[in-house]
């Protein structure tokens, strides 16, 4: 039986490849459980550093997998709400909450919940001429696997709305104006330049990082007097770590910092 998920190392970055190629890399339960626990596994290895997420084949992930839905619906399994929770839900959560960095390597187009799991990495590298689509209202559904917190924070009600009520493509071109993608490359170089900044974001202070992350994602939720706490409090906790100590002085002795993996 192929696979549905490939795992493979490269030093300390993780790649993660979702491996359904004939169905557009849908997603199903055993292919979300998956992944999920080679984040969650990721995330408490202290050997990785960052993490690649990519597809196989000529699509990133079409998002669900609706045969699937279809058969369930038709065997009478109408709580699709059930499904996010138990699936989807986890899925993203575990990406988001993952302390090291998790980059979209997007070899194709990113469609539904597929997109979803794309806006919940921290960082989204596009081969050109790949497509992003809010492909929801296509198939009378509602953006989940949190597309409706991802799309309204990232571009703004106007933007969100737009894409998410007529389901029209967006370009990763026209994404990358937008600032949802970080950089658009030619379909041989995706990997390379991927794993070339995985492997950056690996090498740097991951204590720092896994706070920055924290810190990033509790700020949307609150005031200006609140953030400046929070980043006073974790503030606190990055100067204690080695690598801040190491980093300072290297800033002050003129030379490259040396993070402890």
């Amino acid at each position: 039986m192929t696979e549905t998920t490939i795992s493979a190392r490269d030093g300390a970055v993780l790649t993660l490849t979702i491996n359904r190629p004939e169905a557009l890399n849908a997603l199903n339960p055993s292919t979300m459980q998956a992944l999920r626990n080679a984040i969650e596994g990721a995330g408490r290895d202290p050997d990785i550093g960052a993490v690649v997420l990519t597809g196989a084949g000529r699509a990133f992930c079409s998002g669900a997998d609706l045969k699937d839905v279809r058969t369930r619906l038709d065997a009478g399994e109408t709580d699709v709400g059930g499904d996010l929770r138990a699936n989807y839900v986890p899925l993203t959560r575990a990406i988001v909450t993952c302390p090291k960095p998790v980059i979209a390597a997007l070899n194709g187009t990113a469609a539904g919940a597929g997109l979803s799991l794309a806006l919940a990495c921290d960082l989204r590298i596009a081969t050109a001429g790949a497509q992003l689509i809010v492909a929801f209202v296509r198939v009378g559904l509602v953006p989940d696997a949190g597309s409706l917190f991802f799309l309204t924070r990232m571009l703004g009600l106007s933007k969100a709305t737009e894409l998410a009520l007529t389901g029209d493509p967006l370009s990763v071109e026209a994404a990358q104006q937008l600032g949802l993608i970080a950089a658009v490359v030619p379909a041989e170089q995706l990997m390379v330049v991927a794993l070339e900044r995985a492997r950056r974001l690996a090498a740097g202070p991951r204590q720092t990082t896994a706070l920055i992350k924290r810190g990033l994602a509790r700020a949307l939720e609150l005031d200006l007097e609140r953030a400046m706490e929070l980043e006073a409090q974790l503030q606190t906790l990055a100067a204690r770590t080695p690598d801040a100590q190491e980093a300072i002085r290297a800033f002050i002795e003129k030379r490259t910092p040396v993070f402890r993996a």
